[in-house]
């Protein structure tokens, strides 16, 4: 597993507050991350199915953290962490293919070039669920 993107952002508000909210990703959570389309198991682990694509998600509480992975390559991890300005969000994006390095930098061109936009916003409705202030970091 190669570690292809990180991406982090503060939310002005405590990590059980900002977990309670984010690890809330079943179809109908409040969660920015909320996937949609067919469940086909339920629990802390659940599989969706969403145009044709399977996309597994794992809920780990006590680490607060979600992943979410799908087709042959991706996996997103998006956790929680305490901060002196409240809590630290960290999406990051990994390269699970076993092999075939080269068809996976053509294949997650577009993935990675979206995903700070979409962390973006995420962490903007993270914080407007949670009314409190965000910053992504650049640093």
């Amino acid at each position: 597993m190669t570690e292809l993107l990180e991406l982090r952002g503060v939310i002005e508000a405590t990590p059980d507050a900002v977990a309670a909210v984010l690890l809330d990703v079943a179809p109908g959570g409040r969660s920015p991350l909320t996937v949609t389309g067919t469940v086909e198991r339920g629990g802390n682990e659940f599989v969706m199915v969403r145009d044709g694509s399977r996309i597994t998600v794992t809920v780990d509480r006590a680490g607060r953290s979600v992943t979410q992975q799908g087709d042959w390559w991706y996996r997103g991890v998006t956790s929680v962490e305490a901060d002196p300005r409240g809590s630290l969000v960290v999406h990051r994006i990994y390269n699970v293919a076993p092999g075939h390095r080269w068809a996976v930098r053509m294949v997650s061109r577009g993935p990675l070039n979206a995903a700070p936009a979409a962390f973006a916003t995420q962490l903007e409705q993270l914080g407007r669920t949670l009314g409190a202030a965000t910053r992504v970091l650049t640093d």
